[in-house]
C-alpha cells in the first residue's frame, strides 16, 4: 500500500521519464513515507502500438463516406501494420537492433503519405547509420498511424501532448469542463483501465498528477474525474509546470470538482505538508503555496513560515517502477539536437535550482522556479550520478537547467575526472564570455557532448533590450570554442520581440546564415517571440512598446495576445525562417541571399558578409586568469632523447603519437610540472607557474604560447 501515487498523464516523451515524479519519489524516500509512481504517457502509447491496441484502433476506427486517401491507405494495409507493429516497438526499444537492416533494405514498413518526403530527406539522412535511419523510418511508420488517429478516431491525439489546445491560454475553465462531460474517448478509456490497475495496485491514500505542459492538462482531468467517481476516498491533487506558470490566477471552483487540492512551486514541501494535513484533517491553515476550495469559494493557502527544502537535501531523483526498458527512441528530423531529445534514455538532473542571471526580459524571472537560484555542490551531483547510474544501468545525464552555471560546471566536470567516471552528459547555457576555449576542452574531457543557449535575436539592440548580458560577436566566439572542443552546440533562435523592425529580422538571419557556414552552429530552432504574464515584458508591457489584450481570467493566465505598436505582422517571417534554417544545418543554401527566402518582398541584409568571420579572427588577448587551476588531463610524455641542447618527447593521444622538441632545460621544467599538474595533486595556478618558470628562465608568454606547448594545449594542458 502506499500514501502516495504520482502520475504524469500523457502525453510528454516516448524515449525516457519525465523527471517531476522521479524527484519527489527521491525526496519522499528521504522521509520514510511509502511513494509509488506511474508514467501514464509511455503506458497508453504501448498499450496503443502494440498487434492488440491496433486490432482494436481499427475496430473502432469511424467509418467515413469520404474518407482521405492517407486513411483508405492505411484501411488496405491493416494486416501489414497488425504484423509489423510489434517488431518495430521492440526495435525502437533497442531490443531488436538487426530488424534495422531489414526496415533499410526491404519494402518491410507499410509506407502510407509521412514516407512522401523520403526523397527530399535522403541526402539528410543518407550519411546516417543505419540503426539511426532505420529509427526515422520507424517514426514515419508511428506518424502514419498517429494520422489515422486523429482522423478516424481521436482528433486530438499527438505522440508528445493530448489535446494540447484545451489547456494553452484557456482562461476560462468552459470549453475543457465541457470537453470532460463529453464520453471519454478511445485514448482515455486506455488511460483509465491503465490507472485502475495502478490504483488497485498500490492502493493510495492520495493521488498527485505532474502537469508539466498544456498536452498533459485534459488527461490529468479526465483521470481525476475518474478518480473522484470510481474511488472518492482518495485526495486528488495536481502540480507541476503548467499550474506553475498558467494557474497562479485561479479563481473558477469547478476546477475543485475533480481536484481537491492544487500546489505551485517547488513540490517537496507543499506535499508534505498535504500529506500531514490529509492524515490530520484540520483546517488548511499550515499549507504552503497551494489552491484549495473552501465554503465554495478558491482560497490560496501559503504558510510562509514554513521554508522550502535545501537542494542537497532533496535526494536523489528515484526511477524506481517506472518502465525504463520499455520506452521508444524515436527520430523525427534529421536535426541534432532533436536527437538527443527524442532518442535515447537520459537521467535527469539539475545542477542548480532557478537561473543564475534571470534577466532576460522574456523569461518568467518573477516565479520562484527562476527567481530562487540555489547551486547544488559539485561533489553532491556527482554521488547522484553516480547512484542512478547504479539503480538505472543508463551513464547518460541531461541537465534540465535554466542556465547552468559555468563555474558549477567546470566544478562538475573536474570532479567526474577525479572519479574516472564515463559518463555522456548535456545541458543548457547562457552564451556568455566566461566559456574559454579551455573551460570547453575540460567539459569535451568529463563527457559533454551538447550545449543549448539563447542567441534568440540576433541583433545587438535587441539583445540589450532583452538583458541578455551577450553581444553577437561574444555568442559567435563562445560557440566556436564549444565547437573547436567537440561539442555540438543548439541555439534557440527568436523572431517578432518588442519593437524589432523587418531590417533586424533579416539582418538577424545573415547572423545565424554565417554561424552555421561557419560550422559554429550545429543546430537551431526558431520560435516567435510570445509575451507571457509573469515576464517583465509582460508585467510592464508598455515599456517594451506592446498593447496586452486582457481577458477575464478565471483559470489559465500565461501566455498574453498583444499588439506591437509598430504595426509589423511577425508571422510573415516563419516559412522563411524556418525553411532557410532547415537547409543551413544541412551545409546548404549559403549562397542565397538572406532576403530571398521569404515570399513577400524583403530588404537585403545591412550586414557584412564577413561580420561573424571578421569577429573570430579578432585575437582573444590573454585570456588565463592568474588565480586559473593549470591541469594535465594527457598521459604522461617520455622523453625519446635528449641531445645538442633539445629533448625529444613522445607522448599518446586517443588517436594519435604526438612528438614535441623543446630546448632541454625548459623541457625538464615541463616534464616535472606536468607529473603534479594531475587532478589528484594539489592544484596549481596560473600565477604559481608562471612565477616557477620566471625564477629560472624569462618571459611565462612566449614559452606558454611556443609551438610545442600549443601542441601540448591542444591534447591536455588547460587552464580553467
Amino acid at each position: 500500500m502506499a500514501e502516495l501515487l504520482l502520475i504524469t498523464p500523457p502525453f510528454t516523451q516516448l524515449n525516457t521519464p519525465y523527471p517531476a515524479t522521479a524527484y519527489l519519489k527521491g525526496f519522499f524516500i528521504t522521509q520514510n513515507i511509502p511513494v509509488h509512481q506511474q508514467d501514464l504517457g509511455i503506458e497508453v502509447i504501448l498499450e496503443l502500438f502494440s498487434k492488440d491496441g491496433l486490432n482494436a484502433l481499427f475496430t473502432k476506427a469511424k467509418a467515413f463516406d469520404t474518407p482521405s486517401e492517407n486513411t483508405e491507405r492505411i484501411l488496405a494495409l491493416k494486416e501489414r501494420y497488425l504484423t509489423t507493429i510489434d517488431s518495430v516497438i521492440s526495435f525502437l526499444q533497442g531490443r531488436n537492433p538487426a530488424l534495422a537492416r531489414q526496415i533499410c533494405a526491404d519494402p518491410y514498413l507499410p509506407q502510407a503519405s509521412r514516407f512522401e518526403q523520403l526523397e527530399e530527406m535522403d541526402w539528410a539522412f543518407g550519411s546516417m547509420g543505419m540503426q539511426d535511419k532505420a529509427k526515422h523510418l520507424a517514426t514515419l511508420y508511428l506518424e502514419d498511424l498517429s494520422d489515422f488517429i486523429v482522423e478516424c478516431v481521436d482528433p486530438h491525439f499527438g505522440f508528445s501532448r493530448y489535446a494540447e489546445r484545451l489547456g494553452r491560454s484557456a482562461n476560462s475553465f468552459d470549453e475543457l469542463a465541457a470537453e470532460l462531460q463529453s464520453p471519454s474517448t478511445f485514448i482515455d478509456e486506455i488511460t483509465l483501465k491503465l490507472l485502475e490497475k495502478k490504483i488497485q495496485e498500490s492502493q493510495p491514500k492520495v493521488v498527485g498528477f505532474s502537469v508539466p505542459f498544456p498536452g498533459n492538462l485534459y488527461s490529468a482531468f479526465r483521470c481525476a474525474q475518474y478518480l473522484k467517481t470510481n474511488h472518492p476516498s482518495i485526495k486528488v491533487t495536481m502540480g507541476g509546470g503548467f499550474p506553475n506558470t498558467e494557474l497562479r490566477d485561479l479563481k473558477d471552483p469547478r476546477v475543485f470538482d475533480y481536484f481537491d487540492f492544487i500546489t505551485l512551486d517547488d513540490g517537496e514541501r507543499p506535499m508534505q505538508l498535504l500529506l500531514d494535513h490529509i492524515r490530520r484533517p484540520q483546517e488548511p491553515t499550515y499549507l504552503k503555496r497551494t489552491f484549495c476550495r473552501i465554503e465554495g469559494e478558491v482560497r490560496y493557502v501559503n504558510n510562509a513560515s514554513e521554508s522550502d527544502i535545501k537542494q542537497s537535501e532533496v535526494g536523489t531523483p528515484d526511477y524506481s517502477g517506472l518502465p525504463l526498458e520499455d520506452y521508444i527512441s524515436v527520430i523525427e528530423v534529421a536535426n541534432p539536437m532533436h536527437s538527443l531529445w527524442s532518442d535515447g534514455r537520459w537521467n535527469k538532473l539539475t545542477m542548480a535550482h532557478g537561473c543564475y542571471w534571470g534577466k532576460c526580459t522574456f523569461c518568467d524571472i518573477s516565479l520562484d522556479y527562476i527567481k530562487i537560484y540555489e547551486p547544488i555542490a559539485a561533489k553532491t551531483l556527482v554521488d547522484r550520478m553516480e547512484e542512478l547510474i547504479m539503480k538505472t544501468e543508463f551513464s547518460g545525464f541531461h541537465f534540465v537547467d535554466e542556465a547552468a552555471p559555468p563555474a558549477l560546471m567546470k566544478e562538475l566536470a573536474l570532479e567526474i575526472l577525479r572519479r574516472k567516471l564515463s559518463v555522456t552528459w548535456w545541458t543548457n547555457i547562457r552564451f556568455e564570455k566566461s566559456f574559454t576555449r579551455d573551460l570547453c576542452l575540460l567539459l569535451k574531457a568529463s563527457g559533454c557532448i551538447a550545449v543549448s543557449g539563447g542567441l534568440e535575436v540576433a541583433s545587438d539592440r535587441l539583445l540589450k533590450l532583452i538583458d541578455k548580458g551577450v553581444t553577437v560577436e561574444q555568442v559567435a566566439r563562445v560557440t566556436d570554442h564549444f565547437t573547436q572542443a567537440g561539442i555540438m552546440v543548439h541555439s534557440y533562435l527568436m523572431y517578432g520581440y518588442p519593437t524589432q523592425t523587418i531590417q533586424e529580422t533579416i539582418d538577424s538571419l545573415e547572423m545565424v546564415k554565417q554561424m552555421f557556414e561557419l560550422g559554429i552552429i550545429q543546430s537551431g530552432f526558431w520560435h516567435q517571440f510570445a509575451m507571457t504574464a509573469h515576464s517583465p515584458v509582460g508585467l510592464n508591457p508598455e515599456a517594451f512598446g506592446v498593447i496586452p489584450k486582457q481577458n477575464d481570467i478565471q483559470f489559465a493566465n500565461n501566455d498574453i495576445a498583444f499588439e506591437d505598436k509598430t504595426g509589423i505582422d511577425h508571422s510573415i517571417f516563419s516559412f522563411g525562417l524556418k525553411k532557410s534554417l532547415y537547409n543551413y544545418m544541412y551545409g546548404v543554401g549559403f549562397d542565397w541571399p538572406v532576403h530571398e527566402w521569404f515570399e513577400e518582398k524583403m530588404p537585403e541584409t545591412s550586414i557584412s558578409p564577413t561580420f561573424i568571420e571578421d569577429a573570430l579572427s579578432q585575437p582573444e588577448g590573454y585570456q588565463n586568469k592568474t588565480n586559473a587551476r593549470v591541469i594535465w588531463l594527457g598521459s604522461k610524455p617520455v622523453v625519446q632523447s635528449t641531445k645538442k641542447g633539445k629533448m625529444k618527447v613522445e607522448l599518446h593521444s586517443n588517436t594519435d603519437i604526438i612528438q614535441l622538441s623543446l630546448p632541454k632545460e625548459e623541457g625538464q621544467w615541463l616534464l616535472n610540472k606536468l607529473e603534479v599538474l594531475g587532478l589528484n595533486h594539489p592544484a596549481t595556478s596560473f600565477k604559481s607557474l608562471k612565477e616557477s618558470f620566471e625564477k629560472q628562465f624569462g618571459d611565462f608568454e612566449p614559452f606558454w604560447f611556443s609551438k610545442p606547448v600549443n601542441v601540448l594545449r591542444a591534447n591536455g594542458l588547460i587552464a580553467v
